[in-house]
């Protein structure tokens, strides 16, 4: 049986604190992150915010808002961006659009590979760049659509020039500072 996005909001509706996604029909229920991926995923908001809002290039969200694909699928990655000039106004719900920006960022329980499967859905409906932090391997993976991933570590510098011309991330300030 094919679930349909009615079917998912009716869900959400009776169930509102979990996060839930809509993936071939199928919802899937999103476990809670682990503090330090969640911590990680609420600074590169503030960072991609922080250099967005000022220069209005766009929005950014969080992990809550929802993208209602092209594929008809609802997705929601941990932090993403899009363009001003396609998206004039915040929805009130699901954004009908791909975001040009998606950042996923693994938990403890996350696989890495469905979290590069749900990068490269991403890319394959219209987004432009896919980041996925690591913070168990302090590695960051750039994703364009049909390139392979440039690997960043501690000392490199994140950069998306296409998107955010002039923004730079040092790598090690994406990750939590440690307090001894």
């Amino acid at each position: 049986m094919s679930l349909t996005l009615e079917d998912l909001e009716q869900m959400q509706q009776q169930h509102p604190d979990y996060r839930m996604e809509l993936v071939k029909g199928n919802i899937i229920v999103m476990s809670p992150s682990g503090y330090e991926s969640d911590e990680v995923a609420a600074e590169m908001v503030a960072q991609l915010r922080n250099w967005v809002r000022p220069r209005k290039l766009g929005r950014t969200a969080a992990s809550s808002a929802g993208f209602r694909l092209p594929n008809s699928n609802l997705r929601a990655p941990d932090a993403s961006f899009v363009l001003a000039e396609r998206l004039r106004r915040s929805p009130k719900s699901f954004a009908q659009l791909a975001p040009d920006l998606t950042v996923e960022v693994k938990s403890p329980s996350d696989n890495l590979e469905d979290l590069r499967a749900k990068i490269q859905e991403f890319l394959s409906l219209g987004t432009k760049v896919g980041i996925l932090l690591n913070p168990d391997e302090r590695i960051v993976e750039l994703y364009n659509f049909g390139q392979e991933a440039i690997i960043l570590r501690d000392g490199d510098i994140l950069t998306v020039p296409e998107l955010l011309p002039g923004w730079e991330v040092p790598i090690a300030d994406l990750w939590p500072p440690e307090f001894d």
